[in-house]
């Protein structure tokens, strides 16, 4: 195959977040409602905090940078073992960080 692919990667550890919450759930906890009122209906009495969706979910993960290389398609396979060895090459692994996830894969012909 001919051309490219560009891979980008995060860096993964052990002290990450990564964790999802309903939007039904978050409402129903006081302390958030009781932020989320004051601060978007100061002085108003009676008021309920409603959703239209009880499936909608917040995502609460650690922010990381991410880290892009560039390969042969004849590659594909080792995608995984050749970002890893990129990490090592930035010397990107750090104490309790040593596994990368794959977050994007672009083709280029």
């Amino acid at each position: 195959m001919n051309g490219n692919i560009v891979v980008t990667y995060k860096i993964l550890c052990d002290s990450d977040v990564n964790t999802s919450v309903r939007l039904r759930e978050l409402l129903l906890n006081e302390k958030v409602s009781k932020a989320i009122k004051s601060e978007f209906a100061k002085g108003f009495r009676n008021i309920e905090l409603v959703t239209t969706s009880v499936e909608a979910s917040l995502i609460v993960e650690t922010a990381k940078e991410l880290h892009t290389f560039e390969v042969s398609k004849d590659d594909f396979a080792d995608i995984l073992v050749l970002a890893e060895e990129d990490a090592t090459e930035k010397k990107l692994f750090k104490k309790d960080c040593s596994r990368v996830e794959l977050v994007d894969i672009e083709t280029f012909i």
